[in-house]
């Protein structure tokens, strides 16, 4: 579920290895001469490659502000870290690593795929910021607890998961669960979900699911409240600022 550290050195994100790829991936012939003499604006760049290159800690991408697109499949990164000014991600690609927990992805806002495939990961976590993902693959890693799925739910536009090769799929009930309790999808396991099959799932969790859309309710209503309590602090304590000021 891991690489090994190879032969090879294992290597950090500098601007050498950044400037490289980018002349990789870039215009050719003369068009690249010219963008090579000239200078490329790494914040112009909107997709990059670094698969392959033995990267064991993400670093050095703030420049990269307007990048959709960023495969860092096939290294050893084992932390998610230095992907905070890239706002504008929209696929991203980490399989292949040594990632243990997901995190860092705060600020990836826009993110609609996500691929940690073939990593260490033991649970699903540390992604509520993510409400635009559509597609998740997460294979091939250490998942064994059924229930931490739900978490999932806060995702209404998945419509894809991967979660094959995982303890987890062994349970008897591993797809009927999750086909009730995440009733957006539309394919699981690189399989369609058939409709007939959705039906019997949720009826077979009907109550549990009921449960969990109370207590989502509530949650929802409760932070509701909150946000418009603050709102009404923020403008109390801006007049009392502005009536101490005269």
């Amino acid at each position: 579920m891991s690489r090994l550290y190879d032969t090879v050195e294992p290597s950090v994100v500098d601007e050498e290895m950044l400037q490289k790829a980018v002349e990789e991936q870039g215009p050719k012939e003369e068009a690249g001469k010219i963008a090579k003499d000239e200078g490329i604006d790494f914040g112009e760049v909107k997709k990059l490659r670094l698969d392959f290159k033995n990267v064991l800690k993400i670093d050095n991408l703030w420049c990269f502000t307007n990048l959709v697109k960023l495969q860092l499949d096939n290294n050893i990164i084992e932390k998610v870290e230095g992907l905070d000014m890239l706002t504008n991600l929209i696929w991203l690609d980490l399989s292949f690593n040594n990632i243990e927990v997901i995190d860092g992805l705060d600020k990836l806002t826009k993110l609609e795929d996500l691929t940690l495939f073939n990593n260490r990961i033991q649970t699903i976590e540390n992604m509520d910021s993510l409400s635009n993902l559509h597609v998740f693959s997460i294979g091939n890693n250490n998942l064994k607890q059924l229930d931490n799925l739900t978490y999932l739910r806060r995702f209404p536009q998945l419509l894809t998961l991967n979660l094959s090769g995982n303890p987890i799929c062994e349970l008897e009930e591993y797809q009927r669960f999750v086909i009730a309790y995440l009733p957006s999808l539309e394919y699981l396991d690189y399989r369609l979900v058939d409709d007939s099959f959705r039906q019997t799932a949720y009826e077979r969790y009907e109550i549990s699911i009921q449960e969990i859309q109370h207590d989502e309710m509530q949650a929802e209503r409760k932070a509701i409240e909150e946000k418009e309590s603050a709102q009404q602090f923020a403008l109390h304590k801006e007049a009392y600022v502005e009536n101490l000021n005269g």
